[in-house]
């Protein structure tokens, strides 16, 4: 059976996949990758010529590639060329050139990473009760989700931070009044989306934890939506530049992370594969974090 179609980001293009429960592996659109490694404008046309000069030459890669129903762009389900992880990497290394070779370094990276491992860790909320039992509102709501996340990844899991931060020349609220400030930020109303997303954003301008507090945040967003208002955010249909841009400006006017997110809710809130794009969507906004350490090394930093 095919389940769990998720979404990867390169180079902020996606590249879907598929997994196949009956074989165990993840199969990839090929059409994706050629849009990521070939220089042509028409990546569909490309593909099927360059697909065609394989065949003659009595290439594995087409051999093993598999018809697979994807969603496009556009909403619509058709039969996409496929490849598993080995017939991909073969396929980019019929390209030659550096962005071909940088393409193979991020498909081939190993899984030791806290994002890598964090992100399957999301994706199983779904499956589990806790989602049934979180405390959507207050602060503990959010320190369930990140605790389930990250525990055993990082020292710092659920865990109050104890130190400032600034990012991007911005300071987060001060420790010595970090207490006083989640105190108030609980007290705010959630009956309304308005609401909702003042909280939302007064909990992002806390930081409540030392890191990785996005990736919990859109998650605990979503819970709370679902709960009071039936909704969750289609996070698909918000751009990564636009969403950071807004959230950075929110922390004076919240009208455009407001305007952003108001027209992508949606009514799915219990369909598993909206979930599982909710993640990928949520852990490619912070892709330039320092996530491509280890847990090893994130655990043992000061």
């Amino acid at each position: 059976m095919l389940t769990k179609i998720l979404m990867h980001f390169f180079a902020d293009k996606e590249v879907r996949s598929i997994w196949d429960s009956e074989k165990n592996i993840w199969w990839f659109a090929v059409p994706d990758i050629i849009d990521i490694i070939s220089e042509s404008t028409n990546h569909a046309r490309y593909w099927r010529v360059f697909k065609s000069r394989l065949r003659k030459a009595g290439s594995e890669t087409v051999t093993n590639c598999n018809a697979l129903k994807l969603c496009a762009a556009y909403g619509k389900m058709h039969l996409t060329d496929t490849l598993d992880d080995k017939g991909i990497i073969a396929l980019a290394k019929e390209f030659p050139g550096k962005k071909a070779n940088h393409f193979i370094e991020w498909f081939t990276c190993g899984d030791d990473t806290i994002d890598v491992k964090s992100k399957q860790k999301a994706y199983a909320l779904f499956e589990i009760s806790i989602l049934g039992s979180i405390e959507f509102g207050p602060t503990n709501g959010l320190k369930q989700i990140h605790a389930h996340i990250f525990v055993g990844l990082c020292n710092f899991a659920d865990k109050i931070r104890d130190a400032n931060i600034s990012k991007g020349g911005f300071t987060f609220v001060p420790v010595r009044i970090l207490a006083d400030n989640l105190k108030k930020t609980e007290t705010i109303l959630e009956a309304t989306f308005e609401q909702l997303l003042d909280k939302y954003v007064e909990m992002n301008v806390v930081h409540t934890f030392r890191e990785v507090n996005g990736r919990s945040m859109r998650i605990w967003l979503d819970l709370i939506l679902k709960k009071n208002l039936k909704k969750c955010v289609d996070w698909s249909m918000i751009g990564r530049k636009e969403y950071l841009a807004s959230m950075q400006k929110s922390v004076s006017n919240s009208t455009d992370i407001k305007a952003l997110i108001l027209p992508s809710l949606s009514d799915k809130i219990n369909d598993r594969e909206a979930f599982m794009k909710g993640v990928d969507y949520s852990y490619y906004y912070e892709e330039a974090d320092n996530m491509d350490l280890t847990c090893e090394q994130l655990s043992e930093e000061e």
